[in-house]
C-alpha cells in the first residue's frame, strides 16, 4: 500500500505527530512524501519515505501525477487553510485529482485518522 503524506509548513509537527502514532502501521507501507515533510517524517520518526520536490518546487504534482498513475493508495495533506500557497494552483490539481481517481483524501488529523483505520486497519 503506497500512503502520500504532504504537510504545509504550519503543519509539519501535527504531520510528525500523526507518524509517530501510526509509525507501528504505516512501516508496513510505501510513504511518499513530498521534500520537507518526508526529510522530518525519516529523521523524527526512522521511517523509510520517498521523498519527491517540496511542494512549491512541483513535489504536489509529483505526488498528483502518481495519483493519475494508479500508484497511491491514500493521501493524508495536511493543509493550511488560512495561510496564502504561491503554489495554489499544484495543491488544486492535487485534491481535483484525488476526486477523479477516487483515492481516499484526508486534510486534517481527524480525517486523516479514519484514513489509515479505513485503509490499514489502525486504530
Amino acid at each position: 500500500m503506497r500512503i502520500a503524506l504532504i504537510a504545509h509548513d504550519e503543519l509539519k509537527d501535527e504531520m510528525v505527530e500523526f507518524v509517530t502514532k501510526h509509525a507501528a502501521t504505516l512501516d508496513d507501507c510505501e510513504l511518499v512524501t513530498t521534500g520537507t515533510t518526508g526529510k522530518r517524517i525519516a529523521e523524527e520518526t526512522g521511517l523509510t519515505v520517498n521523498r519527491q520536490a517540496s511542494g512549491p518546487y512541483g513535489g504536489d504534482l509529483q505526488i498528483g501525477a502518481m495519483i493519475a498513475n494508479d500508484a497511491v493508495d491514500g493521501v493524508v495533506f495536511l493543509r493550511d487553510p488560512l495561510t496564502a500557497q504561491a503554489h495554489e494552483p499544484d495543491i488544486s490539481a492535487l485534491l481535483r485529482v484525488c476526486d477523479v481517481k477516487d483515492v481516499p483524501l484526508a486534510t486534517n488529523v481527524a480525517s486523516g485518522e479514519l484514513l489509515v483505520e479505513g485503509l490499514l486497519g489502525s486504530p
